[in-house]
């Protein structure tokens, strides 16, 4: 599936991605209402920054933006998803994956081997797109970080933790721990 022409939208931008410990990665995107020219920009600029990164997907949180909404690039195919809703084949595949959000980091996970996923085109257009392999991993993978979930929640437990080792030695997160700030106000005994 390719992505309709945009060309009489501003020029797009490859956006800086945000890293694991940024709040935005773990709150529930919220559906797009609206499929206005702000919808298609946002896609253009999902794909922009997830060719120009090299990943094989991208969602809207990961750029900082709450909204359903996520690309991906598989076996040379480029496509986008609004408002995804999946439906999950029976037979499991375990394989590497990693995310664009926790660099460097790949680890074997289990995903559904195939996958119907139902949406919305930048225009409001219903499509269905149906993935199997690394597209289905990648269509799981990029909806889950729209309900707030990164792939490492679903490693098991020895991997989760060895993960967790590997992030907190990573020389991006040292650099970018979120930074923290005490209220002003006073917070009646709930914080500082």
């Amino acid at each position: 599936m390719s992505t309709p022409p945009t060309s009489k939208l501003a020029p797009m931008s490859v956006q800086q991605i945000r890293l694991f410990g940024d709040p935005v990665l773990r709150q529930r995107a919220k559906e797009v209402t609206d499929f206005d020219k702000e919808v298609r920009r946002l896609v253009q600029d999902l794909e922009d920054t997830m060719l120009s990164a090299s990943g094989a997907g991208l969602a809207a949180p990961q750029i900082g933006v709450g909204l359903r909404v996520f690309t991906w690039h598989v076996d040379g195919e480029i496509g986008h998803l609004i408002n995804p809703t999946l439906a999950l084949g029976e037979e499991i595949q375990d394989g590497p994956e990693g995310c664009l959000s926790l660099p460097e980091l790949r680890y074997d996970c289990k995903r559904a081997l195939t996958v119907v996923a139902q949406g919305f085109n930048a225009y409001g257009e219903p499509i269905t797109v149906n993935g199997s392999e690394l597209l289905a991993r990648a269509i799981q993978h990029e909806t889950d970080h729209l309900d707030g979930v990164l792939f490492i929640d679903r490693l098991d437990e020895e991997s989760r933790k060895a993960a967790m080792r590997e992030i907190r030695t990573s020389e991006w997160f040292a650099a970018e721990k979120p930074v923290v700030r005490l209220s002003p106000h006073v917070t009646g005994g709930f914080g500082r």
